[in-house]
């Protein structure tokens, strides 16, 4: 597989200069076209008081703006929409886009803003049901000719129609750690996502990935795996630690010179990763954006 890039967009506009954040957009995404071929969006409603976008209005917007790239969310939180009005909406915005729409989704975990927005939070073993319930509506009203009835653990549709039904269907990435959501992700899933986390931690839940494909009769190397995160370059490790104002460090992004965030994702790609969603620190940055083209983007791609 083709080593790939993706960007992602911020949750939201910052407190101050109003429309700096399609500002910064409107100067990074030229820049980008050619060399990352995709943009993210996280699905949240709340990070502490920080201004925070929908996702999905998000994603919906950019791919209009955009058509240079394929858009997704990475990755939705299933119990925030119904399944087969998700259904409905991935397949209007795959046939709008031309098939530019990637699913990406997960069981859901903020529980604040379950909370806050009055969701239910059930324990992590009946979301994880309910996002393979919802896995399963996706596929049959994707792919099945309507009208089309599915019983459920948790969801259930009844003489459901999704027409025009998405052609192509969109690619699923389900993204997770946990056992039981990477099982899925090797009964349903194209794609496999793990962010936030150091070359150890992607190698061991990556041999579980592989024991689940064994189990299921699945070929591991038909799930392209990819990993979300953090990226922060600059001219010194320190540097690129303040840069991303201190909250990320090197156990769980990449942080450091271009050589250094290199020698950090390399191991990634040799262990299978052919796809990263970056959220780059100062992406609208001149500097920063020569060294993710210029550097990064060849060594690694020079070697996958």
């Amino acid at each position: 597989m083709t080593l790939r890039f993706g960007l992602n967009l911020p949750a939201g506009p910052i407190i101050g200069p109003p429309g700096k954040f399609m500002d910064d957009l409107d100067v990074a995404l030229p820049r980008l076209v050619g060399h990352f071929d995709s943009l993210w969006m996280t699905d949240h409603f709340i990070w502490d008081r920080n201004p925070c976008y929908e996702a999905w209005t998000v994603i919906s917007y950019f791919a209009a703006r955009w058509p240079q790239f394929k858009i997704g969310p990475m990755v939705l939180g299933q119990s925030y929409r119904n399944p087969a009005l998700l259904a409905k909406m991935a397949a209007t915005l795959q046939h709008l886009t031309g098939g530019r729409f990637i699913m990406g989704i997960g069981a859901g975990w903020k529980e604040d803003e379950y909370r806050a927005y009055d969701w239910p939070y059930p324990r992590a073993g009946i979301r994880i049901e309910q996002l393979q319930d919802t896995l399963e509506i996706m596929t049959r009203l994707w792919r099945e000719p309507g009208p089309v009835s599915w019983q459920g653990r948790h969801y259930r549709i009844v003489d459901a129609i999704c027409e025009p039904r998405p052609n192509p269907v969109p690619p699923v990435i389900v993204g997770g750690a946990g056992r039981k959501t990477m099982r899925l992700a090797a009964q349903y899933a194209d794609g496999w996502n793990l962010s936030d986390s150091p070359i150890e931690r992607f190698r061991e839940r990556n041999a579980i990935l592989q024991q689940h494909c064994e189990e299921l009769g699945r070929d591991p190397e038909s799930i392209e795996r990819s990993w979300f995160g953090r990226l922060s370059i600059a001219n010194s490790e320190r540097a690129a630690i303040a840069r991303s104002q201190g909250r990320w460090q090197r156990d769980r992004a990449f942080v450091g010179t271009a050589s250094q965030c290199i020698e950090m994702m390399q191991p990634f790609v040799d262990g299978g990763v052919r796809y990263f969603m970056l959220d780059i620190m100062d992406f609208a940055d001149e500097d920063v954006l020569g060294a993710v083209i210029e550097e990064v983007l060849p060594a690694l791609r020079q070697t996958s």
